[in-house]
């Protein structure tokens, strides 16, 4: 059962704090999943990593671009905490990717 909050404008919400904000995605990617190979030609199992669409934005804007984050920031339409934190959670899932030899897929849900 969800739990309800009172706010003064809006009577009775529930969650916590606001909404998200939209970002402003320039490009969506051709290609959602890669899946590494072990050097038998097996695919390599276990639970895929999510990347979201604000991740690889934030990350093709800074790190293939070469943006600053205010930059890319602007371009989204969010602050640059947000971006840093979208920069910050894309770089861990990729290294997490590499290290564990896991599957990664982009796709379009944010996370909560």
């Amino acid at each position: 059962m969800p739990r309800y909050r009172w706010c003064w404008r809006r009577g009775l919400i529930s969650g916590p704090g606001r909404p998200m904000k939209p970002r402003l995605i320039g490009v969506r990617p051709s290609i959602n999943r890669f899946v590494p190979v072990l050097s038998g030609g097996e695919v390599a199992g276990g639970e895929p990593i999510r990347i979201t669409y604000d991740e690889f934005e934030a990350l093709r804007l800074i790190d293939y671009k070469g943006l600053t984050q205010e930059e890319a920031a602007e371009r989204m339409g969010v602050s640059r905490g947000t971006v840093w934190r979208c920069l910050d959670s894309a770089r861990r899932k990729i290294v997490a990717m590499l290290v564990e030899g896991r599957a990664l897929i982009i796709e379009g849900e944010t996370p909560a």
